[in-house]
Parts: structure tokens; C-alpha cells; sequence
């Protein structure tokens, strides 16, 4: 036995032994979970002993959606995240050019604007960001990813003019005079991304493990992350090379499952005509499912809704794709080897996730296809039936209620919202539901993810009781929606997502008992060692 660690507090996530003393590891796999005895019992002269004295101990934690490489990106712009002004926002953007001596001509990029709690409460423009400077191309993109607002320098270099036209799946915003205002949304996007220079494979080595660092210091052993389209280049081949030589450097402290983000048919077939499908790699990094985005944000109101938004009449949203594109992507993944995944905000995207799965099933029939939902933010009481009638897992995001809960009634109005954000619905009538966080949207950190789940509350304590508290998860949930519920969405029930004999030795050490400390305080609770494969990749 490689390592023993005894005297703590194991909250196994395994229903069989829910709670156990001690662990014994060999060759990065659990090999006895049981009493300090049982375990001590196989140690020989080679065996480390860890005394936890107490503390406890959970599975890691597994983010079932998140785009690391762009949070790893996010990390070298602007943030903008907790700005509570538009004036704020040109200061941090005027103090990062000074502060890393940008020469003029030179891209700087932010991230992480909230209208919704801006002072202003408005979009940034253009006219901003020109404010910050007419010397650079600046972006800087919306808290959601989905709306990026470009200044007149950026606009130039990318070509657009008031003669330019709409791009497919994507708009951006033209005043009285047919200008553009600098604001691109969805595949518009595009436009001013495809224009920034990329980066090397070494500098995202470098940027990933960066991340990936600072995601074990919060206890997460297990990404599954979309990353093709993170940076200018959208070269996947790059993507995979480098996260392969991290994986065979064995240096990342977290197991990465790629969603692989493919919207274009002819991409996608390209990739599967190169052997790649689902499951392809180790238990270090794998290739994941087709993730696809078929709609946008609430916030940003490109959400696609099956009726106008309360607040907006004009607009129902964007649908990302014609229901007939949709089925033909989901269709050949399916019919060739890959799980799918799609994001989908409002009911209507949704909508049309569910005929497309069913299209895909259809025409190549499968036992066990795993297709999924991410974000499922807009429900109604039959898509909350569909996902269980048609076995659809729910990847749900309890965090972005931090921010939703401020407005999405005022988006889609009292009545439609009493169906949204069911996720404890969703859990209670036994659909297979993970948990996600969308970083860099929303917190990296599992126990903000946690606290939101099972207060209902923003991280300032709002409101009083909770929002819509009859679907406050139970920490039951919660913790099984980061665990086993997460291994499940990647085919890993038997590998990971418990402490369990046999299971991979992925595990985090808290500072407190989760269960026994009031739910308010939950977002406090610090990691003091996360361990994968059995060896210390944070200690605190």
C-alpha cells in the first residue's frame, strides 16, 4: 500500500458505505475504505501515513461544464467582472495599458462586463471603450461569453461597416445611421475573434496549468471543458496537442473530458474522419462529447424563447441554428461514435435539443447515448418531463443564480419563470442531473456553486429565505450533483465520483464538516489538500 490516510471524516458519495474513517491507496486507485484498522492492516515498511485528525473529506469535485482554456485565457484581460460602473470599466482598461506598457496597435482584451449591475444599467459601446484608447483594438466580452463589444479601432481592423451584412446565428447592433455600435452578438462574435492573434502551444500549456492550479486549490480533480473555439485560431489540432503533452507530462492536476465544440457540419465531419470520437485517450484526457450552442444568454436576451421576452417584446432571442442543421450535426455524431451535448438557455433552444436527439436516435439507435442539456435555464413543466421521459441528462447550473435571480422575471415575466431553474424539480423526479459552474461565467469555486444550490440566495445573502426556496436543493443533492452525477455524464460511474475500493484516488480534504455547518456558510469553507490519483496536487 502506497499511502494511508487515517482519522478523517470521509464522505464517501457511496450509498453502500456513505461515511468511513479511513483509506488505504495503492497505484492511484482506492484499495480499502473502511476503519483506521482495516486500513492500517495492509500497510508495510513503503506506506505513507497522512492523520487527518478529524477533518473531512469529499470525492473531487467534478465540473461537468466549464471552458478552462478560456478561463486560463481570461486570466491575461481585463477584469471586468466586479466593475459597478462603465467609468470603472475605462479606469481598469486605461490602468491595464499602462500598468503592462501595451504598445499602440497591440489587442487588449477584457472580460466579465454585467450590464444588469452596472450603475448605468445599460451595454458598453464603441464611444467606451474609445474611451480607453483609439490606438488599440480593444474586446471585451459580456459576463455570459456571449456578447463581446468591440472599439472603432477593432471595427476597422475587422472591416465592418454599416454595408456589411448580418452574419448567420449572430447580429451586431447598428444606430439610426446603419453604424455599427460596436456591440456583436453570438456568431457576429466572430467577426472581431477571428482577427486576434492566436497563441502558441507552449503558452497554453503555460495558461492551462495555471488554471488548473488554481481549480485543484478548490478541490476540483475533473474538468469537462469546451475549449475549441477559446482562442482566434479555433484550431482544435492545437487544442488536443496540448492538452496531450500535458497529459503524458503528467503535470495537469486535473482530468480533462474535452467537449468538442464542432458547430459547422463540415468541421465536424473533418474531425470524425480523423478516428476521433468519444471515449478516445486515458483517464488524464480524454475526447468528450459533440458540444454545441444553440442558443445565447439571458442577460444578453439571445436566449431563444418559444414566446418574445417579457421585458423586450421585439425579440424572442437567437437561435443558433435551423431545426434541420441542428438534427443533421446531432445525427452524424451520434451515427459516428459521440456522445452529444448541447447548450441551451431558453425553452425554445431547447425545444429543438430534444428533436434533434430524438432525430440522431432515430436513424442510429443506441442503448445507453447519454445526450444532455447544459445550462437549462428557461424550462416549462413539459421539458421538465421530457428530460426524464427521454433519459436526457440535465447539466445544471445552480451558480448563475448569483446573477439570474435579479432578473430573469423581469425577462420572461412571472408566470414562466415559476417553472425555471426547477433543477431540485429535475432532481426529484430521478433525472440524471450534474452540476456545473460555466467558468469563467461564474465561480470556478465548487462551494460558491453549493451554497447558491441549497440557499437559493446571491453571495450577499438575497433574499431573505432564498429565491423561489421550494427548489433549494439538499446537500445530498448538491454534493451528488459534483460527484457521482458528473461521472455519470462522462461514462465514469465505475471510475470516479466516490470513495470507493476500486475508484480512482481522487479526493479533497475541507476545513469544515459540510453537513455540519449552517448552509449560509458553506461558500466559506476552504480546501485544505485536494489529492488525484492519489498523490497531493494542492495543499493549502
Amino acid at each position: 500500500m502506497d499511502l494511508a490516510i487515517i482519522n478523517g471524516n470521509f464522505i464517501t458519495m457511496n450509498k453502500d458505505n456513505p461515511r468511513a474513517q479511513a483509506v488505504g491507496i495503492k497505484d492511484g486507485k482506492f484499495i480499502k475504505v473502511g476503519s483506521n484498522e482495516e486500513v492500517l492492516s495492509l500497510k508495510d515498511s513503503f506506506t505513507e501515513i497522512i492523520d487527518l485528525q478529524g477533518k473531512s473529506v469529499t470525492p473531487g469535485f467534478n465540473e461537468s461544464h466549464l471552458h478552462l482554456l478560456n478561463y486560463a485565457y481570461s486570466l491575461t484581460k481585463v477584469d471586468c467582472s466586479d466593475a459597478e460602473s462603465i467609468d470603472e470599466i475605462i479606469e481598469r482598461g486605461r490602468k491595464f495599458i499602462a500598468e503592462n506598457n501595451v504598445e499602440p496597435g497591440n489587442w487588449v482584451q477584457g472580460r466579465g462586463w454585467n450590464d444588469v449591475t452596472l450603475k448605468e444599467k445599460r451595454e458598453i459601446t464603441k464611444y467606451d471603450l474609445d474611451k480607453i484608447s483609439t490606438e488599440h483594438p480593444l474586446s471585451f466580452s459580456r459576463i455570459c461569453e456571449h456578447i463581446t463589444v468591440a472599439n472603432s479601432k477593432a471595427i476597422e481592423l475587422a472591416g465592418v461597416t454599416k454595408d456589411t451584412p448580418q452574419p448567420i446565428g449572430g447580429h451586431f447592433d447598428v444606430d439610426e445611421d446603419g453604424n455599427p455600435t460596436g456591440i456583436f452578438r453570438e456568431n457576429s462574435r466572430y467577426m472581431i475573434y477571428d482577427i486576434i492573434p492566436d497563441i502558441d502551444v507552449e503558452g497554453m500549456k503555460k495558461m492551462i496549468l495555471n488554471a488548473a492550479k488554481i481549480a485543484a486549490s478548490y478541490g476540483v480533480t475533473s474538468v469537462q471543458t469546451d475549449d475549441f473555439e477559446a482562442l482566434p485560431s479555433k484550431d482544435y489540432e492545437k487544442v488536443l496537442r496540448t492538452y496531450r503533452e500535458l497529459a503524458d507530462e503528467r503535470t495537469l492536476p486535473v482530468r480533462v473530458y474535452e467537449q468538442c465544440l464542432l458547430p459547422h457540419i463540415d468541421r465536424l465531419k473533418g474531425f470524425l474522419a480523423k478516428g476521433y470520437k468519444t471515449g478516445m485517450g486515458d483517464d488524464f484526457f480524454r475526447i468528450g462529447p459533440l458540444k454545441l450552442l444553440t442558443d445565447g444568454s439571458l442577460g444578453g436576451r439571445t436566449a431563444y424563447l418559444m414566446k418574445p421576452y417579457n421585458d423586450d417584446p421585439s425579440t424572442r432571442g437567437i437561435p443558433v441554428f435551423k431545426q434541420e442543421e441542428l438534427n443533421e450535426l446531432a445525427s452524424t455524431a451520434h451515427c459516428n461514435g459521440m456522445q452529444i451535448v448541447f447548450h441551451a438557455i431558453g425553452d425554445g433552444a431547447m425545444y429543438m435539443c430534444f428533436e434533434a436527439f430524438k432525430y440522431a436516435q432515430d436513424k442510429c439507435p443506441k442503448e445507453d447515448p447519454r445526450f444532455g442539456i447544459i445550462h437549462l435555464q428557461i424550462t416549462d413543466e413539459k421539458i421538465l418531463n421530457l428530460f426524464k421521459e427521454r433519459n436526457v441528462i440535465a447539466y445544471a447550473e445552480p451558480i448563475c443564480l448569483n446573477n439570474d435571480l435579479h432578473m430573469a422575471e423581469s425577462r420572461v415575466g412571472a408566470e414562466r419563470v415559476k417553472a425555471s431553474y426547477n433543477y431540485r424539480t429535475l432532481f426529484d423526479n430521478g433525472v440524471h442531473v450534474c452540476i456545473s459552474s460555466d467558468c469563467p461565467v461564474d465561480s470556478l469555486n465548487p462551494m460558491n456553486n453549493i451554497y447558491v444550490g441549497v440557499t437559493r440566495k446571491d453571495y450577499k445573502g438575497y433574499p431573505e429565505g432564498g429565491w423561489m426556496p421550494e427548489q433549494r436543493l439538499t446537500l445530498d443533492q448538491a454534493l451528488y450533483g459534483f460527484t457521482m452525477g458528473s461521472a455519470y455524464a462522462s461514462f465514469d460511474e465505475h471510475k470516479k465520483g466516490s470513495i470507493e475500493e476500486g475508484k480512482l484516488a481522487d479526493m479533497v480534504v475541507i476545513s469544515e464538516d459540510i453537513y455540519a455547518v449552517p448552509h449560509d456558510e458553506i461558500k466559506d469553507i476552504k480546501v485544505e489538500m485536494t489529492f488525484m490519483n492519489g498523490n497531493i496536487v494542492y495543499k493549502r
